[in-house]
């Protein structure tokens, strides 16, 4: 079937104060359903359906590609409003490309607390629309808000490079761009029953290149505000079956966020295996309120 990807107009991210977004997750928790197993920008564990690479590339580079232009800063001049100064990084989860590239996806990286597949292809619908697609046009989205309001925004790959990038360069990229902000947009793929959105947060870790100590903080109050929102403008509910109705998840194993300096948090928007989230993830309209929930946490958070 096909699917809309073209951004519906934009308009101005409104802010809320961190009380008022954690009470919209507790207020809004029982009047949804909730999505399994979190996944990585790349290299979380495998997930039914799909989150496991699945092809054989047989002319390995084996070298990761450098990013290319189109992932950076956008070169148009941004308006004055309320997060000029600021820098967002958004990483959208995996790549269209990855599944042609098994070979190099799999290669092992650092996340500090251990190692992990460079990268993996992400999850689907069961009709086949794909977690990377869906990644991508929700940041389209959710930079195309951050930029009306001011912000620097930068994405770690707008599907211009044949795969990746892996996780540690994912999270460099927030790094060196001294970012404000980073958030990874992703799509879980759980089993039926299981729905609703949730935010992932770095664990305290610290051991090989990883150290978290400065940002478990700050993360956590992005994740937050990130939560209370994104529940507000989409409707959906906090998870049912990962963080007990609080939409909030805190993790060690990720290396996206193990490695990160800057405040970073992962957002499962929905459980692209159940039928019922999978309507909301394939809709347009939909995708459009969740990366207006996104810009209203990342703004709240910016701002607070």
């Amino acid at each position: 079937m096909p699917y809309d990807d073209s951004p519906p107009p934009t308009r101005r991210a409104r802010p809320l104060s961190v009380a008022a977004a954690l009470a919209a997750v507790c207020l809004t928790a029982a009047g949804c359903g909730g999505g399994q197993e979190p996944g990585e920008a790349g290299a979380a564990s495998p997930r039914p359906g799909g989150n496991a690479a699945t092809s054989t590339d047989p002319t390995p580079t084996g070298k990761q590609p450098e990013p290319t232009a189109s992932a950076s800063p956008s070169a148009k001049p941004l308006p004055k409003g309320p997060l000029t100064g600021r820098t967002v990084v958004i990483d959208p989860g995996h790549n269209p490309g990855n599944r042609d590239h098994a070979r190099e996806i799999n290669r092992q990286v650092d996340i500090g607390t251990g190692r992990k597949e460079c990268d993996t292809t992400g999850t689907a619908t069961n009709d086949g629309y794909a977690e990377a697609r869906f990644t991508l046009d929700v940041s389209h989205r959710l930079r195309a808000l951050l930029e009306a309001e001011g912000a620097r925004v930068r994405l770690t790959h707008d599907a211009d490079r044949p795969f990746g990038p892996c996780i540690d360069e994912r999270a460099r990229i927030g790094n060196e761009a001294e970012a404000d902000a980073v958030v990874s947009v992703h799509a879980d793929g759980s089993a039926v029953g299981n729905r609703g959105f949730h935010v992932i947060l770095p664990a305290g870790v610290k051991g090989g290149g990883a150290d978290t100590s400065k940002i478990v903080k700050s993360s956590a109050d992005l994740g937050a505000r990130i939560a209370g929102h994104f529940a507000r403008t989409t409707g959906s509910a906090p998870s049912n079956y990962i963080g007990g109705n609080t939409g909030l998840d805190t993790r060690d194993d990720l290396g996206g966020l193990n490695l990160s300096t800057v405040p970073k948090v992962f957002v499962e928007c929905g459980n692209m295996r159940d039928p019922k989230d999978a309507a909301l993830l394939t809709s347009a309209s939909w995708r459009q309120k969740a990366a207006q929930g996104l810009a209203d946490g990342i703004t709240s958070y910016l701002k607070g």
